[in-house]
């Protein structure tokens, strides 16, 4: 199972054959994610025709996918990695607060019994892990349960392009997982168990734009 059939396996949504074009795009645009080619890099249709083992054609549709994605954009020699500005940036992340806190209001009134478990399973086992990696996978996983249990899949989308063009500026910093973000994500938790929306979605806005700030400041000093 690929990484996106993983995650949609993992958030409730249903899963669906890939054809040979969507399986070399969602390779693609892991590998941009992850890193494999940094912001700035050039994309060329034929050299990456050959580096997948794929046509022009479906390559050509891959591009144009991740051109809409806002992952590149058109350059003279064909597409590069978008590079983005400490300012947009910010404007992703105000994106996201938006989406996010609005998406733990509605968890606070639409959660099951298995949401709420889960979100306290996810954050018992990051309160009590030591991996950096596994820290970081373990944050993802809880962000994602979150959405899920608001039960908009309007939301859960829009998150998940946004998420894509973060990742690509994601901090080099080692990351734990700090007792004040432990706590900000149980206020959260503690606010959805309670039904209460407004409070739900204070905390989680509050909690983001902590991490906007701390993602923007590690990203200044990496660039000094």
């Amino acid at each position: 199972m690929g990484r996106d059939q993983a995650d949609s396996a993992a958030s409730g949504r249903p899963l669906v054959p890939i054809d040979a074009t969507e399986a070399k795009y969602l390779l693609l645009r892991q590998h941009i994610i992850e890193g494999r080619f940094p912001p700035g890099s050039v994309l060329l249709e034929t050299a990456l025709s050959v580096e997948y083992g794929v046509s022009r054609t479906p390559m050509r549709e891959a591009l144009h996918r991740l051109t809409q994605d806002g992952l590149i954009e058109r350059s003279t020699r064909g597409f590069r990695v978008r590079v983005r500005t400490p300012e947009e940036i910010v404007d992703i992340y105000d994106a996201r607060i938006a989406l996010e806190s609005t998406g733990a209001g509605l968890a606070a009134v639409r959660h099951n019994e298995f949401d709420l478990a889960r979100l306290n399973h996810l954050l018992e086992e990051r309160r009590h892990g030591t991996d950096a990696n596994a820290l970081g996978k373990l944050n993802n996983a809880w962000h994602e349960a979150l959405r899920v249990a608001a039960h908009n899949t309007t939301i859960l989308d829009l998150l998940g392009r946004l998420d894509s063009m973060l990742e690509v500026y994601r901090s080099t910093r080692s990351q734990s997982a700090s007792d004040q973000e432990i706590g900000e994500h149980e206020a959260v938790v503690a606010a959805i168990r309670d039904r209460d929306a407004d409070t739900a979605q204070e905390a989680m806005r509050e909690h983001l734009r902590r991490v906007r700030d701390r993602r923007i400041a590690d990203l200044l000093a990496e660039g000094s």
